[in-house]
């Protein structure tokens, strides 16, 4: 991204300048208005605390208001006819970015079209902003000329012991540990302070550090031939010092974070650090567990994060301290001065993208970061993304990991026609008549159970079979779901609530109809079926309190509850070797989505939840039920066929110039309800064709149309789709339409560059 600077001028400074006299000159982004960089004068007194990646204060707009910015570059120019205006202070005592950082910053600020005061402010964590969980205090030292002059000082003796001892010490003290340390009041040390001889600076200090858990250290485990092979390829780059991306594809259960923190050894082995990605750390407990057994220090970000425990866990990184990080997407920006190597396990995880400015994908974060720092990057996954997989077979390395360890086989996927069970009218409940039976036997065989289905709440639709009026949410196109527990009807998207109706607001009609399933309807089912057994539920709604989900995940490893049943959270990275059985509900709940990657995300959810069973000596066992049982995502997903899926998936992308053959991009217009949205939506369309024919550049354009969800939270949405393979040339032409379109009131519109949700 081209840098724009503006130069704000204020009246000639007092002295003379000597035309060939280089001045310091800092140059500052603002979290907030204009997205350019503005230089400023940087005035003698605050040469020496000045530095790149510090935030500075400067005065801003005709009234100079004093506003708080990022140094982002330090030069040293000739003086200008009129001066730029001075910085008016330093906020930081030390650097909160390095260069490539800053560099980095600007790079996502290009790609995913947005601020570059945006992007500082969310790679620098509101928590280190704000220094939580320090305090102000003072520091006392010995004022730095008195130690040329000592031998002429005539002291009391309690003084001369004082001042000899900070002379001896060299470092800032506290009044109370000084004190302390030589058995005194604080008198003395006050009389030498008012005779010039220490010297007071406010500094801040931590309160205390974040506890950190005690795990017994566990020995290397022993490679496979397949790991070792893996293992190779990631020292060979490692060793070679260069940027190499190297996706480590391996089935459920291969061994892939062994491989990992071998790697991670050899990087600390050479004063190195490493950053460790993992879809949502709150869900992979047994994956940090595993880490901190293996490393002595191991730093975890995330945002459920107390600011205290975030800032110290910075602060010990930005030390170079601390050697193996790990954290959800955020944690590619942690500030390690020795990056070695970046691990992004579970890489086809869609929470590696963030919803909201600046909409970054950590993935491809992943690749510009280590890239910039010439560092290796590993991509782990067992149902890898087709972008990554497509880059691949291109220009990246590939490491297998095709079979499970200790010789374990894949369970046993078998498919339940639900329509079979329709129609042969068997169906009774959630819970089809295989899968009873199934359960049934695992439990007598003293296994645990997993069931997953992909949707919370109760009843998913609550409907009068009189006049077929749905209750939906008054703000959102949504219907309400039922949850029974709390006896409310909940929007999903909004969080509006009402108590769930008696009768039809439409006809009147008292028998209203609770249909669809969610898992606390499974829930009850469940229990009602296996009484004499304990069912966890996973899912949003019962997760809520702080630490649930490891308590919930402990009771079950512990084989206190013998069945999990929830959502998608269930289907990541657990490893429990007594589950003998999985049980997937409803295969179909996002197969049919306006989405185009439905099929890829159903394929990947299947074959993760496969993936939890026959993990230990027992063999295991998976159930899916679903009406499309000859989908290709499902028949390759009960084969564990992730290449034959992208064979048949892959062609279908690229006939339609969907990603990874094109990059794509997709602008919400939202607003009140009524025209002005869909008007301002069409205009977009227009100002973009002429900005891409002026570029010259061949993009598809769709849209305007309404959204999927055309209602959500009171606006009206709408959508334009663009799809072309000059990704820096589309992001050219937006940037363009977004510095020279400016909104009706009460509309607002959005960039999302690789948009992981169309609805």
């Amino acid at each position: 991204m081209a840098r724009e600077q503006k130069r704000l001028f204020d009246e000639p400074a007092p002295w003379e300048e000597d035309e060939h006299e280089l001045r310091p000159v800092a140059s500052v982004v603002f979290p907030t208005g204009p997205s350019e960089t503005f230089d400023y004068f940087v005035p003698n007194h605050l040469c020496t605390k000045v530095s790149l990646g510090c935030r500075v204060r400067a005065p801003l707009g005709r009234g100079n208001r004093s506003v708080t910015g990022y140094c982002v570059a330090l030069e040293h120019r000739k003086p200008m006819v009129r001066a730029l205006k001075s910085l008016v202070g330093v906020v930081d005592e030390r650097s909160l970015l390095s260069r490539s950082m800053i560099e980095l910053t600007r790079w996502i600020a290009s790609r995913y079209l947005c601020s570059w005061g945006a992007v500082l402010e969310t790679v620098v964590p509101a928590a280190v902003r704000g220094q939580a969980g320090t305090r102000l205090t003072t520091l006392l030292s010995a004022s730095p000329e008195v130690a040329a002059r000592r031998a002429e000082l005539k002291l009391p003796d309690k003084q001369a012991r004082l001042l000899d001892y900070l002379l001896a010490r060299g470092e800032p003290i506290l009044p109370v540990e000084l004190a302390a340390a030589m058995h005194c009041t604080q008198a003395p040390i006050k009389a030498l302070y008012r005779k010039g001889l220490i010297h007071s600076a406010q500094s801040r200090l931590p309160r205390s550090g974040a506890p950190v858990p005690t795990i017994d250290r566990q020995p290397n485990l022993t490679l496979d031939v397949d790991q070792e092979r893996a293992l190779g390829a990631i020292r060979e780059a490692l060793h070679a010092g260069r940027h190499e991306c190297i996706l480590l594809y391996g089935v459920t259960g291969s061994g892939k974070t062994e491989v990992y923190i071998q790697a991670i050894q050899e990087v600390v082995r050479f004063g190195r650090q490493a950053i460790v990605l993992v879809p949502e750390i709150s869900l992979t407990p047994q994956t940090i567990e595993r880490f901190r057994a293996r490393f002595d220090e191991v730093a975890v970000l995330h945002s459920h994060q107390r600011d205290a425990e975030r800032h110290w866990h910075w602060q010990r990184i930005a030390s170079g301290h601390v050697p193996v990080v790990v954290g959800a997407r955020s944690a590619i920006f942690a500030p390690t001065p020795q990056l070695g190597l970046i691990v992004m396990d579970e890489e086809h995880e869609s929470s590696f993208k963030q919803e909201a400015v600046p909409r970054y994908h950590a993935r491809r974060v992943a690749i510009e970061r280590a890239r910039m720092e010439g560092v290796p990057l590993v991509l782990g996954s067992a149902t890898p993304s087709l972008e990554s997989w497509h880059e691949t077979l291109r220009a990246c390395r590939l490491a297998r990991l095709p079979r499970r360890v200790s010789g374990r086989s894949m369970p046993r996927v078998e498919i339940i026609d639900l329509r079979e069970e329709i129609h042969a009218r068997t169906a009774r409940g959630a819970i089809s008549r295989p899968l009873a039976a199934a359960m049934q036997a695992a439990l007598a065989d003293d296994g645990q159970i997993i069931l997953l289905l992909n949707r919370r709440g109760f009843a998913t639709q609550i409907q009068c079979p009189s006049c077929g009026q749905v209750v939906r949410c008054p703000s959102c196109d949504i219907a309400l779901t039922h949850h029974r527990h709390l006896e409310i009807a909940l929007c999903h998207y909004c969080d509006y609530q009402m108590p769930p109706p008696e009768k039809c607001h439409a006809c009147g009609f008292a028998g209203i109809r609770y249909g669809g399933l969610g898992t606390q309807r499974l829930e009850a089912e469940v229990l009602a079926r296996f009484p004499a057994h304990m069912a966890l539920r996973m899912d949003t709604d019962a997760m809520q309190g702080a630490g649930a989900h490891e308590k919930a995940l402990s009771a079950f490893r512990a084989g206190e509850a013998r069945i999990l049943l929830g959502t998608q959270m269930i289907a990541k990275g657990l490893d429990f070797p007594n589950v003998t059985l999985v049980g997937v509900v409803n295969a179909d709940t996002a197969l049919h989505l306006p989405d185009f990657r439905a099929a890829e995300r159903t394929f990947q959810l299947l074959a993760q939840v496969a993936g939890r069973t026959g993990r230990g000596e027992r063999p295991g066992r998976v159930l899916v039920q679903t009406f499309n049982p000859d989908h290709p995502a499902i028949r390759c997903a009960a084969a564990h066929d992730f290449d034959r899926f992208a064979q048949q998936e892959l062609p279908h992308r690229e006939a339609l110039s969907y990603p990874p053959y094109a990059s794509l991009i997709r602008l919400v217009i939202r607003g009140t309800p009524n025209e002005r949205p869909a008007a301002f939506a069409q205009s977009l369309r227009e100002r973009l064709e002429e900005a891409l024919a002026a570029s010259g550049l061949a993009a598809r354009i769709l849209g305007p149309a309404p959204a999927p969800i055309t209602r959500l939270r009171g606006q009206f949405r709408y959508q334009v789709q663009i799809q072309g393979s000059d990704e820096a040339g589309l992001s050219a032409a937006i940037r363009q339409v977004q510095s020279e379109t400016k909104p009706p009131d009460g509309v607002q519109w959005i960039a999302d560059v690789d948009p992981m949700g169309m609805m």
